[in-house]
């Protein structure tokens, strides 16, 4: 049997006279967004909407409600990362000159890193976001305010991403993110796979952000990459992204996925989260190291212009201030 064309139950909306006229009420104080766009939201939830309902004489469910938002093509939205503040007139000519930089490097089959600070860590039983699969009733129990003077320490993640390889290496730091850190951990992804993978290199170009501990600006920075050159004997060359452009570099995406692998698992000590960033892998072949660094980094070290004019640093005509190679001072011993 067939039912005819509008047999069966009304749905509530449909029956109760003035139903729409006073959800139309509710969404109009609390709507936000743009008027000239069909994306739009509603600052209260379902449950408060249809108590609100209930008040005004219409007796609706949170499920009704959620319901009618959909059919007016409302939705449940997170936030968009994707306002990046005012863009600096040269960004694409720099792109396009990373770009250039890039294939001249894998041409030659010398390698090119992507370099970064990830997210810094408490260590200890700090609430991480996310879930994982535990017998029922036994989940992870942690604290209640993640407060860092609760807290065992705190984890600073710098990865080295080589892109020709899909590997990377992070070194996890206690202390503090400094130049000096960043680049020790450079010469620790060289030691455990670079100098492996590219016994004949003469050269490597790193792509970095502008701003943190491998910032463009402070001769720190620079100023201990040229004993990396003089005890690698590599020619280091330094790309660095123009400001507010970060989410571009490729270390974003591919590093990405450690947090991933410890969704849901409280990070209760620096063993653990070197375990949880070795066990990161993914079907595209991405493999990740992770070794502890202990060394107390100072903050606050002055580097003088006497010091900065013993680097044998070139720039390049486009954009120097984004684009220079720090070359070897003397031959150095190859360690094997």
């Amino acid at each position: 049997m067939i039912r005819k064309p509008g047999a069966g139950r009304q749905k509530v909306e449909e029956a109760e006279e003035g139903i729409w006229e006073a959800r139309g009420e509710i969404l109009q104080e609390t709507t936000a967004g743009d008027p000239r766009s069909a994306l739009r939201w509603t600052h209260k939830s379902t449950p408060a909407m249809a108590e609100e309902l209930r008040r005004r004489g219409h007796d609706l469910s949170d499920k009704t409600v959620g319901r009618c938002l959909r059919q007016i093509c409302y939705s449940l939205q997170m936030n968009a990362k994707q306002r990046e503040g005012r863009q600096h007139r040269d960004r694409d000519a720099q792109f396009r000159c990373i770009n250039r930089q890039v294939k001249v490097f894998s041409q030659t089959h010398d390698p090119v890193i992507a370099v970064d600070t990830k997210k810094k860590e408490l260590v200890g039983a700090s609430k991480n976001a996310g879930q994982t699969w535990r017998p029922r009733g036994h989940p992870y129990e942690v604290q209640v305010h993640d407060f860092p003077s609760q807290a065992e320490g705190k984890a600073i993640p710098y990865g080295t991403y080589d892109l020709h390889e899909n590997g990377a290496v992070v070194n996890l730091g206690i202390t503090q993110d400094t130049a000096e850190f960043a680049v020790e951990s450079i010469r620790r992804w060289w030691k455990l796979d670079g100098q492996r993978r590219y016994p004949s290199a003469k050269r490597v170009l790193i792509c970095a952000d502008s701003g943190g501990s491998n910032s463009s600006r402070p001769r720190a920075w620079k100023l201990h990459l040229q004993p990396l050159a003089d005890a690698t004997g590599l020619a280091v060359s330094v790309c660095h992204y123009p400001p507010e452009t970060r989410r571009w570099n490729k270390i974003e995406h591919r590093l990405s996925f450690i947090s991933l692998t410890w969704k849901g698992q409280p990070l209760l000590s620096y063993e653990t989260i070197v375990n949880l960033i070795g066990a990161t892998k993914t079907h595209t072949g991405l493999k990740v190291q992770a070794v502890l660094d202990t060394t107390e980094y100072e903050t606050g070290v002055k580097v003088t212009r006497s010091q900065t004019k013993e680097l044998r640093l070139s720039r390049r005509k486009t954009y120097p201030q984004w684009n220079y190679t720090l070359s070897p001072r003397t031959m150095p011993v190859r360690v094997t």
